[in-house]
């Protein structure tokens, strides 16, 4: 069982709308993508809607391997705070209802348009918060307990 998120990362995600997720292609080649996405507290992880045809599905279908950030909707170049994650995207079957209803609850607008839920389950996150100070960063793990740090 992975360890729980501190809640200055939950309070941060949940907040939150916009990811910048990168995949790798089979060469290695970096490929970036932007999606709107909800917030999972219970799983730890986040649902994002894609249409199989996009570039970046193909490569996720190959290999789900990502990294990424979130930053505020609304960024305080003074204060600061985003998310520098890696993980795992998957892409749901037609069975996996719940994150799909969490998705558009989220987003209702999102039933009209094609395609598929994907599930990024987080591996590492680095949360910077300069509100908190300037360079303050939380460090979580799944496989470990989160730590604070004050990298100046």
């Amino acid at each position: 069982m992975s360890t729980p998120l501190p809640p200055d990362i939950v309070r941060f995600l949940n907040a939150q709308t916009c990811a910048n997720i990168c995949c790798i292609a089979a060469d290695n080649t970096p490929y970036c993508f932007t999606c709107f996405f909800y917030f999972d507290e219970e799983q730890s992880c986040i649902y994002f809607k894609s249409q199989m045809q996009t570039h970046h599905a193909a490569l996720l279908e190959q290999n789900g391997r990502v990294a990424g950030t979130i930053l505020e909707d609304t960024l305080n170049t003074l204060q600061l705070k985003g998310v520098q994650f890696q993980g795992f995207a998957k892409r749901n079957s037609i069975f996996d209802i719940a994150p799909a209803m969490k998705y558009h609850a989220r987003y209702p607008m999102a039933v009209a348009i094609p395609g598929e839920i994907w599930t990024l389950y987080f591996e590492s996150i680095k949360f910077t918060d300069n509100s908190q100070g300037f360079g303050h960063k939380t460090h979580w793990s799944a496989r470990s307990q989160s730590k604070d740090e004050q990298d100046a």
